[in-house]
């Protein structure tokens, strides 16, 4: 697993030197298609950009038409992000987990983060793939913490099984790839939201109570079933 785990890390630096904005690769999602290090490398160039870009103007320009953010109630974020100034410096993170999709369609990434003022805590990214075969963000949260989380020795990353013989979206027609390409994970903020990844083997969703606490649990199919592999609970005070 370690090995495994290396190589991720080298392809996703591979990448990023390759593509200083967004990550590649291009590969149209399908069954097998899977490329954690492709998440990897889009978290890394993302950080990049806020360094060289400004903090702000690197959400909005690897952001989804559709993506989410919590300021603390879940806002979509390119109409909270028009228009605003980039912080003097921006915030530094680097990703820990993946967990993706067996298509590739979509996947997720967790790790950590520190402030200009040495706050530290954790982020949770939630990454789509467009018709490009580009990845961008679909939601963005995370909160403050105690003390740092422990740094991982290697990046450990999981993919979902993929689906059985004729399980699979659009198998019928013989154009599985094309299934569900149009249709955004959320068209508008509410407090719940949910998402799900081309395959059905990726499926996310959110809850922000009155207070603005909020979860987020994130389920991977495992031996032919859908699976919790995450579940983040903010609470009130540290979600505003």
């Amino acid at each position: 697993m370690k090995p495994a785990a290396l190589g991720l890390a080298l392809l996703a630096l591979a990448g990023v030197l390759a593509s200083p904005a967004l990550a590649e690769p291009r590969r149209r999602p399908g069954p097998g298609t899977a490329n954690p290090s492709a998440l990897v490398a889009a978290e890394i160039a993302f950080n990049r950009l806020a360094r060289d870009k400004g903090q702000w103007t690197a959400f909005r320009k690897t952001s989804d038409e559709s993506a989410i953010m919590f300021v603390p109630e879940p806002i979509l974020a390119r109409s909270w992000l028009g228009g605003r100034s980039d912080p003097a410096q921006p915030l530094q993170w680097e990703p820990y987990e993946v967990w993706m999709s067996c298509d590739g369609s979509l996947g997720v990434t967790r790790g950590a983060y520190e402030a200009p003022g040495g706050t530290t805590g954790y982020f949770t990214t939630i990454w789509q793939q467009d018709k490009k075969g580009e990845y961008r963000w679909v939601l963005d949260q995370g909160a403050p913490l105690a003390k740092p989380l422990d740094k991982p020795f290697m990046l450990s990353a999981s993919v979902a099984d993929c689906p059985g013989r004729g399980q699979w979206p659009g198998a019928s027609r013989g154009k599985p790839e094309e299934e569900g390409r149009d249709r955004a994970p959320l068209k508008a903020a509410g407090m719940d939201g949910s998402g799900t990844s081309e395959d059905g083997t990726l499926t996310w969703a959110y809850h922000v109570e009155p207070d603005f606490a909020r979860t987020l649990t994130v389920s991977l199919r495992k031996d032919g079933e859908m699976k919790p592999v995450l579940s983040l609970k903010v609470s009130a005070e540290d979600a505003r």
